[in-house]
């Protein structure tokens, strides 16, 4: 990153490493899931090409540093990604309606043994809830409202609800299918595959590791776990089953860290391995104007879909989201925002890529990485969007020279040798040599950066009294401003002000700015 005097900002950034070797478990979960299934018509009480909940464990000791929120947040969105790639190979009758978003977290397994606690109990969770989801579903088909029921239910144990549904439905619920009943399992296993051929057309093959999704009545048994030498070689043995499940002795490894109340919250997230991602599609270099449309078009999504996020900022793969200072989002849980906003911008970018890529195929699913910083003032927030403005013109000229030189016959180290020391005046010198005179007459977008933030419409008259926000329209807007810092910092910003000139201002956070 480029260095200047708004980098202090970092110090307030929060290291969040799991250290080894405590085992890393990232539990993703649908986000308003129950909605998502009415609106797109999965059957009930099992959809047999849905799944919602993934867990991921590793004692891998350099996975992203093992920081909590870039392993979560990573994890989370991948998943989101291939969820909304694979949609049409599960359900080619259904159009996906609405972007589907995901929820994680990170949980800390302090040994073996609360790993293998953690899996059983997750599995009994899995058997309690279908049981009791399956018992719910047939009373409904049979006639019965959703509360009559609930009612019906309320306080039955395991063996009456099997009796309800072999003798009121006929069903054997042990032979419905095991990935209702028990979850589903991936893991890795080695399998023997062809990674070349010889010169006279021999295969040579190596061994590699392929995921296998697998059903067990118990993953959590010595039996399964030990069974997989996957398992055994990157986790260790379990030496003896689980008992009882003491739920409250696994919920104490559950803790979730809340932001500090009274700060800004600042969401940023960042294109994971996007160098390669824009080399495989083919991106315009040193920038390509569709596909910073669409990060934008998935912050305008973000602030129409999370009424806290009050600012957004981005430049090429990177976007910083504000939430208010009082915001009481997801209850301030860190992993919660995180995620969600993640997931959220991950599967817009997929649902979107067509819309400004129609002739080009996505060819692998993209992901971000996201985490949480919170600045206890509106002077420190100020100096955090400055720090990337600046950012993003010293990385946008230099890339700009960068890619000129390349273009015009130099390998991409002598290009970077050339520039190697090189000021910004030095810069629009060689510029002006390719026959780009006016660095500022580049499109705004690619050296200032996008912000997407509220714009108050007038409806009614131009001349606005101060009680007008109550007959205002709000819209989205995408603008790309020459100093976005000192445009919310100045303290010129009378109501009517912001009011009559929409575009030279962020409204609903600069007026929260005034008040700060």
């Amino acid at each position: 990153m480029a260095n200047s005097k708004y980098e202090y900002v970092k110090s307030f950034e929060v290291e969040d490493e799991i250290m080894f070797p405590n085992l890393i478990v990232v539990r993703v979960g649908g986000r308003h899931f129950q909605r998502f299934s009415e609106v797109h018509e999965f059957e009930k009480p099992n959809d047999e090409k849905v799944m919602n909940i993934v867990l991921f464990s590793s004692r891998r000791l350099k996975f992203y540093q093992r920081r909590a929120s870039k392993v979560a947040s990573i994890i989370v969105s991948f998943f989101t990604s291939v969820y909304v790639t694979k949609w049409k190979e599960f359900f080619p009758e259904k159009e996906l309606k609405y972007p589907p978003s995901f929820h994680a977290r990170p949980i800390v397994c302090a040994s073996l043994e609360v790993l293998q606690e953690y899996l059983a109990w997750r599995q009994q969770h899995c058997h309690i809830t279908n049981q009791h989801n399956t018992c719910l579903w047939e009373l409904v088909k049979s006639g019965k409202t959703e509360k009559e029921a609930l009612d019906i239910l309320k306080g039955t144990q395991k063996q009456e609800r099997n009796e309800l549904l072999f003798q009121q439905f006929g069903i054997n619920y042990r032979t419905l299918p095991q990935m209702f009943r028990q979850g589903s399992c991936v893991l890795k296993t080695e399998v023997e595959g062809i990674v070349k051929y010889s010169e006279n057309g021999t295969p040579i093959k190596r061994m590699r590791k392929d995921p296998t999704i697998v059903h067990s009545k118990n993953i959590a048994g010595r039996s399964f776990w030990n069974e997989h030498q996957s398992l055994l070689k990157e986790l260790g043995v379990f030496t003896k089953d689980v008992g009882k499940i003491n739920s409250d002795y696994i919920r104490s490894f559950l803790f979730e860290s809340k932001l500090m109340a009274s700060t800004w919250i600042v969401i940023r997230i960042d294109g994971c391995h996007f160098h390669r991602f824009s080399e495989v599609h083919d991106f315009e270099k040193p920038n390509d104007e569709q596909a910073l449309n669409l990060m934008n078009s998935c912050a305008v999504a973000v602030l129409q879909e999370f009424p806290d996020v009050v600012f957004s900022y981005g430049v090429s793969d990177e976007y910083s989201f504000v939430l208010k200072k009082d915001s009481q989002f997801c209850q301030r849980k860190a992993s919660n925002i995180v995620s969600i906003v993640v997931s959220f911008f991950t599967s817009m970018y997929v649902m979107n890529w067509k819309a400004f890529f129609p002739q080009k195929e996505l060819k692998y699913c993209p992901a971000f990485d996201g985490r949480a910083v919170c600045y206890p003032s509106t002077e420190i927030l100020r100096d955090y969007l400055a720090w990337r403005q600046v950012d993003c013109h010293i990385n946008n000229q230099y890339n700009t020279c960068f890619w000129m030189l390349v273009k015009s016959g130099k390998s991409k180290s002598e290009a970077q040798r050339t520039l190697k020391g090189t000021q910004a005046q030095e810069k629009k010198e060689m510029l002006a040599w390719f026959g780009i005179d006016d660095y500022n007459a580049l499109p705004a977008m690619f050296r200032q950066g996008s912000s997407v933030f509220q714009v108050h419409i007038i409806c009614s008259s131009t001349e606005i009294p101060s009680t007008a926000f109550l007959n205002i329209a709000i819209q989205k807007k995408t603008v790309h401003d020459m100093n976005i810092s000192r445009m919310i910092g100045k303290h010129i910003v009378a109501e009517k002000y912001w009011l009559i000139m929409p575009v030279a201002c962020i409204a609903r956070f600069s007026l929260a700015l005034k008040s700060n």
